[in-house]
C-alpha cells in the first residue's frame, strides 16, 4: 500500500510540472516579440479639452508615452497643473507615463542678450507675467523648469525625468548650455515627428495629417502633439491619435517612453533624477 501511495503521488507530482510547463511555454508563445522599431510618442501640456479621450485611447492601445509639463490656461479648471486636473495626471502616472518639464508658464526663448554672463530674452505665455518681455539669468532659466518638474512630482508621486522641451522648440546654445548645468538635457523631436496638431484645420486636413505621418515616420523618432490646441478649429486629438497608432503598430512600430531612448540613456545614467 505504501508503494502504490508513493507512485500516485510521483505521479502527481510529474502531471503538476507537465502543467506548469505546459503553460511557461503558452505564455511564452503569446508573449509579446522583442521591439526592434521603437517611436518615442511625446505631448506637451495644451488646453486639456481632449485630454480625458486622448488617455482612454492610451490605455487603450496599452501606449505609454512621455508627457512634457506646464501651467498652461485650460478650457475648465484652474490650468494644466492646478488641482482640477491633478486626479488627471495620478491616472497617468499610475499607468506608467513618463513626464518632464515644459517650464512652468510655457515660456518662450527669443534671444540671447550680449554679456560674458548667459542671459536671456523671454516672453511667458501662461502665467503672471503672460505675454511680457523678461529678461531672465541662467538662474531664472532653470528655475522654470524645476518649477514644473517640482509641481508635477507633487501632483503624481513620480519623479520626473530631468528632460525638458523648450516651449515651440526655440533655443540656443547658450540656453540648452544652461539648462544642462541644472541638470536637463533638451527634447525636440523628429521631423516626421511633429505630428501637425497645432497647424490651421483649414489648410491641414487631419486625414492630411494622418497619410503624412504614416508614410514619413521611422524607426527612433520623437512624436511631438498636445493635450489640446485652442487655434485648430478641428482638433487633431483623437481622432488622428488612435488611427496613427493602429496604422504604426501594423507597420511593425512600438511605442516607450524617453527613459528607454537611447539618445538620452547616458544622460538618465548620469543624472537619475527620475
Amino acid at each position: 500500500m505504501r508503494r502504490a501511495s508513493n507512485c500516485g503521488f510521483l505521479s502527481a507530482i510529474a502531471a503538476l510540472w507537465a502543467a506548469l510547463l505546459s503553460a511557461g511555454a503558452l505564455a511564452q508563445t503569446h508573449a509579446q516579440p522583442a521591439c526592434t522599431q521603437p517611436l518615442y510618442l511625446t505631448f506637451d501640456t495644451g488646453h486639456m479639452g481632449v485630454a480625458p479621450l486622448i488617455a482612454q485611447v492610451l490605455q487603450r492601445q496599452q501606449v505609454k508615452v512621455t508627457f512634457f509639463v506646464a501651467q498652461e490656461k485650460t478650457q475648465q479648471g484652474d490650468g494644466t497643473l492646478g488641482s482640477t486636473w491633478a486626479p488627471w495626471w495620478a491616472e497617468r502616472a499610475a499607468e506608467g507615463h513618463e513626464f518632464a518639464s515644459h517650464t512652468l508658464d510655457h515660456v518662450y526663448w527669443q534671444s540671447d542678450l550680449p554679456g560674458s554672463e548667459p542671459r536671456f530674452k523671454m516672453r511667458p505665455s501662461a502665467g503672471a507675467h503672460m505675454g511680457q518681455t523678461l529678461q531672465w539669468s541662467a538662474h531664472d532659466y532653470c528655475d522654470s523648469l524645476k518649477q514644473a518638474s517640482t509641481r508635477i512630482e507633487a501632483l503624481t508621486g513620480r519623479a520626473s525625468l530631468p528632460l525638458f522641451r523648450a516651449p515651440g522648440g526655440k533655443t540656443s546654445p547658450r540656453l540648452l548650455a544652461a539648462a544642462k548645468a541644472c541638470g536637463y538635457a533638451h527634447v525636440g523631436w523628429a521631423p516626421a515627428g511633429f505630428l501637425g496638431d497645432e497647424l490651421p484645420s483649414e489648410k491641414f486636413s487631419n486625414a492630411h495629417l494622418l497619410d503624412q505621418a504614416v508614410n514619413k515616420i521611422r524607426a527612433g523618432d520623437v512624436l511631438m502633439a498636445h493635450l489640446g490646441i485652442w487655434s485648430r478649429t478641428d482638433p487633431w486629438a483623437p481622432a488622428v491619435l488612435e488611427p496613427l497608432i493602429v496604422q504604426l503598430k501594423a507597420k511593425g512600430f512600438c511605442f516607450a517612453t524617453l527613459r528607454n531612448n537611447p539618445d538620452y540613456r547616458r544622460w538618465l545614467t548620469q543624472h537619475p533624477k527620475g
